[in-house]
């Protein structure tokens, strides 16, 4: 998917910009995103399925708008929060992923065999039955993944999935990222996920400051880290 920034800028109800004069082109499979709290990271990644309209500017995925095409982006677009339990709605884990499907115009049956196969592709074969909001924190996030994958979105966003996660959790979700078809973006304070993504954007006061491969843009976020003490 070729995602297309143009000329962005923004800032919530008229108050200063938390991204500023942001244009780029990105269409690699795996994306990477740093950048200090605040820095406008995660405004980037919620324009790119429209839970963020810019103020100034055009964010487009394959040509479809955000602004203006919304329900289109976010048909092939999937989101994963920091918090899990702010995606999980229903009380079972099969229901879980199963309502994300309810508009497929599917079976029973169907859905059923689609909530089956996503499970054991994610870590979590036999778990249907298991009350969703029981589960650890790594299989909360595992869950809120598959609920978004098995909707077979093109493009997978993930701002900060393992911030909540200890260091065995953080590489359980990492390790179900790092295979699949989907193109992804990644929003993350672990810089060691990144090491094999093919580009990686560091963001600083609300502005791109660097563009590169994972080594490059790391060593230039931990510089800046070390300027900003």
């Amino acid at each position: 998917m070729l995602i297309d920034v143009r000329d962005v800028t923004h800032g919530f109800d008229g108050g200063t910009p938390v991204l500023r004069d942001l244009t780029i082109r990105l269409e690699e499979p795996r994306i990477g995103v740093i950048g200090a709290n605040g820095s406008g990271k995660s405004t980037f990644a919620r324009m790119l399925n429209g839970l963020v309209v810019p103020e100034h500017g055009t964010v487009t995925l394959d040509g479809l708008d955000t602004a203006r095409q919304g329900r289109q982006v976010r048909g092939r677009v999937g989101f994963c929060f920091t918090d899990p339990d702010a995606q999980i709605v229903m009380p079972t884990v099969a229901e879980d992923v199963g309502f994300s499907l309810r508009r497929r115009g599917l079976s029973k049956a169907e859905i059923a065999d689609r909530v089956d196969s996503a499970l054991a592709a994610h870590g979590l074969a036999g778990r249907g039955a298991h009350p969703a909001h029981l589960l650890s924190g790594g299989q909360k996030q595992l869950l809120a993944l598959t609920a978004v994958l098995v909707t077979e979105p093109d493009l997978l966003v993930m701002d900060e999935p393992t911030t909540l996660l200890d260091i065995r959790n953080a590489r359980r979700v990492a390790d179900a990222v790092r295979d699949l078809p989907q193109q992804v973006v990644l929003v993350t304070h672990h810089l060691d996920l990144l090491t094999d993504f093919d580009r990686v954007l560091v963001f600083d006061n609300s502005r791109l400051v660097h563009d590169g491969s994972p080594s490059d843009s790391i060593a230039h976020y931990l510089d800046l880290m070390d300027h900003d003490r």
